[in-house]
């Protein structure tokens, strides 16, 4: 059977304590908490900036064994390198210590923005550039530029694949013709669900989906109903005859993310 994974994007959110979280939590438990009631968890603070790998190593020994990490790529390579010129700007986000995550590593998801268009050579040369296992990626990251000196992390523990999920937000993509360069080169095309703002997508075009969950009637806010639940769930269960699938609830305004990632696990 497939393995399925499910859990929030973050767990950093001031709403959640004394809600979600226990009062009298501290902060520094809150990571600890989460991921013994959700089987995966979306780093995307390093969607912001990149980590240091103390954060990623700390991040490894508070959750349980068989815990994994799904890891946000830095919008600097999306959103302002706009993926051109990226084998520095990979080499120092592997350096920055994702590879410390060791067997708690799982996909890496590149989001891009609203006003990206489509540019099949673009894609295919980002795609081109992706280390595709662990040893590679530690080569790549001893490329690093200066700003990593003394703070880079290039080394892995063992060899293992690395997956790749790609989400992006133009509704004017050839649909057909950029499925297929997704599945040529191995990448999951993100379902996002977006409260209708952003194009839904749920072809398959590798071994396992990534699913994000933003709110299904407000963006980020609004909570699923069970019977929103109940659906997800059921495509869950279709899609991971197929593959792997990772869940991850993004709709943390008002506190649903973590009750909405419990629910859906009840379901499966």
């Amino acid at each position: 059977m497939s393995d399925v994974r499910i859990g929030t994007s973050g767990w950093l959110y001031p709403p959640w304590r004394g809600t979600f979280y226990p009062k009298g939590l501290t902060h520094k438990r809150e990571l600890e908490y989460l991921s013994r009631q959700v089987s995966s968890i979306e780093i995307n603070g390093s969607f912001y900036s990149l980590q240091r790998p103390e954060s990623y190593q700390r991040w490894r020994d508070e959750t349980p064994s068989g815990f994994v990490f799904s890891v946000k790529g830095p919008r600097f390579i999306t959103h302002m390198k706009r993926l051109k010129d990226a084998d520095v700007t990979l080499a120092n986000f592997f350096a920055s210590g994702v590879l410390a995550l060791r067997d708690k590593l799982g996909p890496i998801l590149w989001q891009l923005p609203e006003n990206f268009r489509y540019d099949r050579d673009l894609f295919a040369g980002f795609f081109d550039e992706l280390p595709r296992t662990t040893k590679a990626a530690a080569k790549l990251a001893e490329s690093h530029d200066s700003r990593l000196d003394g703070r880079a992390w290039t080394e892995t523990d063992a060899d293992r694949p690395l997956r790749y999920a790609l989400e992006v937000r133009n509704p004017n993509y050839p649909r057909e013709e950029f499925v297929e360069l997704l599945r040529d080169n191995a990448i999951a095309l993100v379902v996002a669900d977006t409260a209708g703002r952003w194009p839904l997508f749920d072809e398959v075009t590798t071994e396992f989906m990534y699913v994000r969950l933003h709110g299904d009637e407000e963006l980020y806010t609004s909570g699923y109903t069970d019977k929103a639940l109940d659906e997800w769930a059921k495509k869950v269960k279709r899609w991971r005859k197929q593959g792997d699938v990772f869940v991850y609830f993004d709709n943390d305004v008002k506190v649903r993310a973590p009750y909405d990632a419990k629910g859906l696990i009840e379901r499966l």
